[in-house]
């Protein structure tokens, strides 16, 4: 069953690369839709409307009942290609008179339009207006440009935190109740303000049910799992205003149930926020990372007080330097980039090669502490892992896994596999079969993504010393930092990195397995980020050499290209999947957000502008594609064979889950989709708002 599955998803693939696929012509039921292929008849019928009123007097209830009850079938509070049409009902069939006030009618077709007109009278019945003007202009938009357009206006406010008085209630109305029936919010022992600020809203608002918490001194694994039961979020920056009250530092959170600021999340919305001009909410979101790495002794996986003893990937200095790119050059910007950077050398030392990350190759690898299992996963998710051990023990499963994760019984095979699983996490890529050689081992490998990303920040350190600093950055403590000295680590990663992760015979980069003393030969989307670590501008600092480039993208990318873009490993990599071995998220046929931008930008610095080019339209049509059959829908993650949201696999999808109208997206993909815009060629731009798909 599962074979033919997979060969059906193959053959499904190929039709769409060959462009044979129905779906991707104009589906029937919506062949009139102006983003499918419209006829000319319906265009100038829009444009007609367009040409003689650009806004209509409507009751807005009553129009908004009759489009739900004609139009929404399955009752999920949206209007997607899944309303299926009810005949007999006269329901479905994806045609919808909207009535002004004065009577007048006009006649809409198609499911983007008719979602288009749900979202436009959410809209205006959230203000309170009984009868409102209805701008037909966003009815009609091109998708392309209403996409980007919501994401500039309304997402990246919808997604944007601060931790304070006026704002905890975003960040405790989620569902992280405690055990306690409390709120938990805590704070560094270094911040003696932050703490009186909090104890005093605790006071203030009765009505949050807040208590403070006062981190110790050091933070250990047996710290953390004594919170069990009452963990809540951890405070960022705050900012003294000019009337003397404090307010957060704000930040952006990815969205839905990720309702905290991700560490490797920030660098990538940052990119999508400076596309739309949102530099200072981009530069806040620095102050905070660094406020992390000042209080918490690193860029956490979230501030949340589960993630206290591990990082994500790191990205502060490639984020920092792009911030700085917007800013005005003056001493009170080049003092911020200093104190940046100061953050970025002590997360450097402290952090990433600390003696639990560098191993004896020289390079580093993901390293998570913790005790028992992750805190932050749902119920139900290590069912499969306890089963056979709660058996041992004649229990059933829950009651196992309350003793395990209490310390009433030991289990030291659990204890590897979820100090293995902590790493995992780290990498940011939870969860995927790349590390699953003769067990899922993470901690064993030095890899790809994250050495890349070191030489990156050493690159980073070096060229910013130098160039902006006089060659000379002097740190808290005294000691003064020279640029030569980190061009010496990166020329010295450079070498280890080709020693141990590149593979002459194939032509590309694995992790190297330490344990093993070998490299796992699993291809994944990691394997093109050497591309991105280094300087355009500055070939001596690339860490391939052209010959190496082209062998890489020769042998890569037809592993790693799907219909829509690039997928997180190549299928057989990842190998069958089967009832006793299920999908994870982080593989084929899975794509990401992060990967996409990262690898655009490596393809274009060593001159793969056609490729970079081509992999952003396949990206863009599919997240335009899922945002016009799905009311607006801006998810997290694609099946980008088939070019889908609906991915049903571990944690599902976040970003799907909303009535009437996303007021989120998601973090990572609205910033891929604005800086994937940015990026393509004007006539592949008038391409995209045509909805000609990539084949």
């Amino acid at each position: 069953m599962l074979k033919k599955t997979a060969s059906k998803r193959n053959e499904r693939m190929n039709e769409i690369r060959r462009g044979n696929s129905k779906s991707e012509q104009a589906p029937p039921e919506t062949t009139n839709n102006n983003p499918h292929g419209r006829t000319s008849r319906k265009r100038s019928h829009y444009e007609a409307i367009l040409h003689s009123e650009q806004t209509v007097q409507v009751d807005v209830q009553e129009n908004l009942n009759r489009l739900i009850e004609d139009e929404d079938t399955d009752g999920d509070k949206k209007i997607t290609v899944l309303d299926t049409r009810a005949p007999e009902k006269e329901r479905g069939d994806k045609r919808f008179w909207l009535i002004a006030t004065d009577g007048k009618r006009y006649e809409l077709v198609g499911t983007y339009y008719l979602s288009n007109l749900l979202q436009e009278l959410k809209l205006a019945q959230e203000t309170g207006a009984k009868v409102a003007q209805l701008d037909l202009r966003k009815v009609f938009e091109n998708p392309v440009r209403r996409i980007s357009r919501s994401i500039r206006e309304i997402y990246w406010d919808g997604l944007t935190r601060r931790m304070d008085k006026q704002n905890l209630d975003q960040l405790l109305r989620d569902e992280k109740v405690t055990a306690s029936g409390f709120r938990h919010v805590y704070v560094p022992q270094t911040d003696a303000l932050a703490y009186e600020y909090f104890s005093k809203v605790s006071k203030q608002r009765p009505d949050l049910r807040l208590r403070v918490g006062r981190l110790p001194a050091e933070i250990t694994p047996e710290y953390v799992r004594s919170l069990n039961g009452k963990h809540g979020p951890l405070c960022l920056a705050l900012e003294k205003t000019p009337e003397g009250d404090y307010v957060g530092v704000p930040f952006v959170v990815p969205g839905g149930r990720f309702n905290e600021m991700y560490g490797w999340d920030s660098y990538f919305e940052s990119l999508g926020l400076l596309v739309d001009g949102r530099v200072d909410l981009a530069r806040a979101m620095v102050d905070n990372l660094v406020y992390q790495i000042t209080h918490y002794g690193k860029i956490l996986n979230a501030n949340r007080t589960y993630y206290l003893t591990r990082s994500q990937p790191p990205f502060l200095t490639s984020m920092a330097l792009a911030v700085y790119e917007h800013l005005p050059r003056n001493t009170e910007t080049k003092a911020w980039l200093r104190d940046v950077f100061r953050a970025a050398i002590k997360e450097y030392h402290e952090v990433w090669m600390n003696r639990d990350r560098l191993t004896e190759t020289g390079l580093s690898r993901y390293y998570g502490r913790g005790l028992g299992p992750p805190p932050e996963v749902e119920p139900g998710h290590f069912d499969a892992i306890y089963k056979p051990y709660a058996t041992g023990h004649k229990l059933d499963t829950r009651d196992f896994e309350q003793r395990y994760k209490s310390g009433k019984i030991k289990v030291p095979e659990l204890d590897r596999f979820f100090f293995h699983d902590r790493c995992v996490r780290e990498s940011g890529n939870d969860t995927t079969y790349r590390w699953n050689w003769e067990g899922d081992r993470c901690a064993d490998f030095v890899t790809v993504d994250l050495n890349s990303l070191l030489y990156k920040i050493e690159l980073d350190i070096a060229r910013t010393i130098e160039r902006e600093f006089g060659d000379a950055l002097t740190r808290t403590g005294g000691s003064r930092e020279k640029g030569s000295t980190w061009y010496g680590r990166a020329k010295k990663r450079k070498k280890l990195i080709n020693r141990y992760l590149w593979d002459k015979r194939r032509g590309m980069f694995f992790d190297y397995d330490i344990a093993k003393k070998r490299r796992r030969g699993y291809v994944s989307a990691t394997t093109l980020y050497p591309l991105w670590a280094g300087h355009k501008d500055d070939p001596g600092t690339r860490l391939l050499t052209p010959r190496q480039a082209k062998r890489l993208v020769a042998n890569g990318l037809p592993l790693l290209e799907m219909a829509g873009g690039i997928t997180a490993s190549a299928e057989e990599s990842r190998g069958p999947i089967s009832e006793s071995r299920p999908l994870r998220q982080w593989d084929y046929p899975h794509g990401w957000a992060p990967h996409q931008m990262l690898i655009w930008r490596g393809l274009s610095d060593y001159g793969f502008d056609e490729i970079a080019h081509r992999l952003i339209y396949r990206w863009l049509y599919t997240i335009t594609r899922n945002a016009i059959e799905h009311n607006g829908t801006i998810p997290e993650k694609f099946d980008i064979v088939i070019r889908s949201h609906r991915v049903f696999t571990e944690y599902g999808n976040v970003g799907i889950k909303f009535a009437y109208i996303t007021k989120e997206g998601f973090g990572w993909t609205n910033a891929s989709y604005q800086v994937g815009l940015s990026l393509l060629p004007s006539e592949l731009r008038k391409k995209l708002e045509q909805f000609i798909p990539p084949e």
